[in-house]
Order: C-alpha cells, then sequence, then structure tokens
C-alpha cells in the first residue's frame, strides 16, 4: 500500500443549531443517524473503489480509512470511533482521517435513515460537486477534491421515523508529495451532454499566474478537438483549476476529444507533467430553457424549435432568482427540500420542509428547476418562490425527460443577483467572448516573445488513472 497521508476531520456545530440545555451526551432516545465519511487511498497507483466508504463489504475494503460520525437533531456530531486515545465524549476535537485529493469522497448511512441534503465547499467558498444515490443512502463527490485543502461539509438527513438530523464537518486533503507529477483530471466523463456542457481540467498541483511561461505550457499541453471543429479557449479559473468552452455553445451531435500532453513535460518550476486519461463525449440536441420571470413562463426550445411554453412561478421579494444563463447540473427525481440548508431558521415563517418530486438541479447551492404543486395557482402569474423555479408536476416530469446534463437554463427579468461564473455552478457563458479570452495565459501572452513548447524532460512513465469528473448523463 502507497504511504498513507492524514488530514483532520473536525466535528462542529451546525449554524443555528442548539446544543443540548442538560450539556450531557446523547442518549439513546435522540434522534440521530450514524454517517461513515470516507476517503480512498491511493494503492498500487489507483484509487480502491468499494461501496459507502466501504460499509457495504461484509469485510473491510482495503485502501480505505473511514470515521463514524453521529448526525442530531441538536446538529452536533459525536466521533463514535476511538482515535489517538480519545472516546467518542471528544467530539469536538479533531481526529485523523487519512486522505488523498485523488480518492473519492464518500459520506454513507451505517444504518437505518436518509441523506437529503450534502453540500461541500473548500476554503474559498466554491462548491463541490456531488450526488446522492437514488435511495438517498449514499453521497460520493463527482468532482475531485484538491490537494492540500480545507473542506466544509453540511450534511442533512432523516432518522428512520423521519426526523430530520444534521451536522457540519470540516477536513484537509494532504499536500502533494514533492515527488508527484502534475497531472490534469479532465471532465466531463463520456456520455451525451447538452450544448452547454464546460470541459474542465484539475490540476494536481498549482501553477500561479505569475508564472505566465507555465501557464503556456501547460494549456497548450491540453488539447480539445471536436467534430465540427469549432473555436475555443481556456480559462484559468484558479491557480489549479481550467475550464474550456466554445466562443458559442456546441454545435448539436458534436463529437468532443480531451487529452492532456502533459506527461513527462517540465513545467518551470512547478515539476514534470504526469499521465492523465482522455476522455470523448458526444453533445445531443440543442436544448434550451429561457424563464422570462416578469412574464411568469418558461419557454423550451430543441435546436431552434419551441417544444412547450410553461406557466411558472420564480424567486419573490427577498429570494429573487438569479438572473443569467445556468447549465443543468445534474437531475433527482426526489428531493427533500428544507429551509435551513439555505439559511431559513427553522421556526420562522419562511421555513419549509417538502419533499419535492422532478429535481433539475442548476447550480451547487440548491437552485433547481421542480414540481410545485402547492403554487399551481401562483404559477404563471405572481412569483412566490424561495429562489427555485417551480411548474406543475406534469410539466416538471415533462422537463425532467427533456432536458439531459449540459443543457442551458436561462433566466432574465427576475431582478436577481447575476449568476457567477465558476463559484456556484457553470455560469460560464455569462462571459463574452473578449472577457473569456482573458482568462487564457496564451491570450495573456500575447505581444510577448513566445514560449518554445516544452519537449518532454523524460520519457513517459506509467502512473495512476484518476477518476473521471462528472460522470453523469
Amino acid at each position: 500500500m502507497a504511504a498513507v497521508t492524514g488530514g483532520a476531520l473536525l466535528i462542529a456545530m451546525v449554524p443555528g443549531s442548539v446544543p443540548r440545555a442538560d450539556g450531557k451526551g446523547l442518549g439513546s432516545g435522540d434522534a440521530s443517524v450514524t454517517l461513515l465519511i470516507g476517503r480512498a487511498l491511493q494503492e498500487g497507483g489507483r484509487a480502491a473503489h468499494c461501496g459507502a466508504a466501504g460499509a457495504t463489504q461484509d469485510r473491510p475494503c482495503t485502501g480505505w480509512r473511514q470515521e463514524r460520525v453521529r448526525a442530531t437533531a441538536y446538529g452536533t456530531g459525536a466521533v463514535l470511533r476511538e482515535s489517538a486515545g480519545r472516546g467518542a465524549a471528544a467530539g469536538a476535537r479533531p481526529v485523523l482521517l487519512p486522505t488523498d485529493a485523488r480518492g473519492p469522497l464518500r459520506i454513507g448511512l451505517a444504518g437505518p435513515g436518509q441523506l437529503v441534503d450534502v453540500t461541500v465547499q473548500d476554503g474559498h467558498g466554491r462548491y463541490v460537486g456531488g450526488a446522492l444515490d437514488p435511495k438517498g443512502r449514499q453521497w460520493a463527490n463527482t468532482e475531485s477534491l484538491r490537494a492540500g485543502e480545507r473542506y466544509t461539509v453540511h450534511v442533512g438527513a432523516q432518522d428512520g421515523a423521519g426526523t430530520p438530523v444534521g451536522v457540519t464537518m470540516a477536513f484537509r486533503t494532504a499536500p502533494p508529495s514533492d515527488g508527484d507529477r502534475i497531472t490534469a483530471e479532465l471532465g466531463p466523463g463520456s456520455g451525451t451532454y447538452g450544448v452547454g456542457q464546460i470541459v474542465t481540467a484539475a490540476l494536481s498541483r498549482p501553477v500561479p499566474a505569475a508564472d505566465l511561461d507555465a501557464r503556456i505550457r501547460v494549456e497548450r499541453a491540453l488539447e480539445v478537438t471536436s467534430e465540427p471543429a469549432v473555436e475555443g479557449s481556456w480559462y484559468w479559473v484558479d491557480d489549479s483549476t481550467l475550464h474550456y468552452r466554445p466562443r458559442t455553445y456546441w454545435p448539436a451531435q458534436a463529437v468532443v476529444r480531451v487529452r492532456s500532453g502533459l506527461d513527462g513535460v517540465e513545467v518551470g518550476d512547478h515539476g514534470l507533467g504526469g499521465p492523465s486519461e482522455s476522455v470523448e463525449f458526444t453533445v445531443g440536441d440543442r436544448i434550451e430553457a429561457v424563464t422570462d420571470s416578469a412574464a411568469h413562463e418558461m419557454t423550451v426550445r430543441r435546436n431552434g424549435r419551441v417544444l412547450r411554453t410553461i406557466p411558472v412561478t420564480t424567486g419573490k421579494a427577498g429570494f429573487l432568482t438569479r438572473s443569467g444563463i445556468k447549465v443543468v447540473l445534474g437531475k433527482e427525481e426526489q428531493v427533500r427540500m428544507r429551509g435551513d440548508t439555505v439559511g431559513i431558521r427553522r421556526g420562522t415563517k419562511e421555513f419549509y420542509d417538502l419533499p419535492v418530486l422532478y429535481a433539475t438541479r442548476v447550480t451547487w447551492s440548491g437552485e433547481y428547476v421542480h414540481a410545485a404543486p402547492w403554487s399551481v395557482d401562483a404559477q404563471g402569474e405572481e412569483n412566490v418562490s424561495h429562489g427555485c423555479t417551480g411548474m406543475s408536476t406534469a410539466n416538471a416530469a415533462w422537463f425532467f425527460k427533456t432536458v439531459r446534463v449540459g443543457d442551458i437554463v436561462e433566466v432574465v427579468n427576475s431582478g436577481g443577483e447575476p449568476m457567477a461564473p465558476f463559484a456556484n455552478g457553470f455560469g460560464d457563458w455569462n462571459l463574452d467572448w473578449p472577457a473569456w479570452l482573458r482568462g487564457s495565459a496564451l491570450a495573456s501572452a500575447a505581444g510577448r516573445a513566445p514560449v518554445a513548447p516544452a519537449a518532454p524532460a523524460v520519457p513517459p512513465v506509467s502512473g495512476r488513472t484518476p477518476s473521471r469528473l462528472y460522470p453523469m448523463t
């Protein structure tokens, strides 16, 4: 087994939760669920893949390390496994959870209950993509974590009796070792996507903006080709994340291929490039859904032809729906939506706790297009939601069936804040083309003496194969 690296898992209180008045530990009658939070180690050059943190196996999965955490109705967490000589009473103390940024993160249930909502944010406030399984028993990240980064995890769940429970945790991924090569996890995975799908590259080590020559070499090594060919460019979202998009949406029925030529390339003072897995995906029909909040209707087009105009309701005053272009991130047939997951305190008039059908996600923070049978009378007439786009169950089922990951969902005339380009989903299309090009190292170097392409410093060597990003179809 490869060397084990560690990170701290800190159990904290959910914001707005109330501790037990008696100050005592959890009793057998308290509402709670036990969570398994696990990270895969690198073993033999590959991450081990098991069930929910290895929980579904008769014996522990090799390559996994996990912590047991109790989520309660009070929002506090207790570490159930003995760790460094401390027992469950030390639930607020740091414990060791071995991590590797390239291994998957899994959050599962060890007993009866259901996960309702899981969000993961890094230290800069960026959300990590992830998805619940259809039964709500396990959450898994669909976007890679970063080495040497602190993450905060918010988990909302229900115990076997349906009582809401929750917990907030934090952990830190281990920094890369000095011998690590720079690799790129490329996304999305194989499959068919909408015309707005963004290509992503997550570097295993940061390349700072100050080292423009190194960024140029990385950017030249990351190749995107399509049939038919289109004009496109990379954008450096931060020191270790790049996004690629065409000047306009992908052509319908295009085939897109993404590969990294970093293997063996010297990237300035940042080390040598390593092998990365190539990806190929196809683009489906051009599906665009445009919601006019002032007119209270959504128009859905396929390849320019109107398929349906749907009466909707969007965000009311104080909860205005984000304006701008968004991209479908995923689809969930049923989601339990609770106000406290978006900062609405329990007991206030705005609090809600509802099972929601046919939920199409467009931001990681929880904005959906979904069925809202409780607001049918308002749909087409006024905006009464807390930020999502609501429609009848029949229309939501049709929309859910019609769209796929990567399709375009645009909101106009909402009065809401603009969709952020990168922090909360794929808002990339809200940047015009000149602004997009300013995020490219190659464009930034225009007018300078050109940087010679770097020849491989050593022959390519085999290495780990990163998991793909966004494996949804």
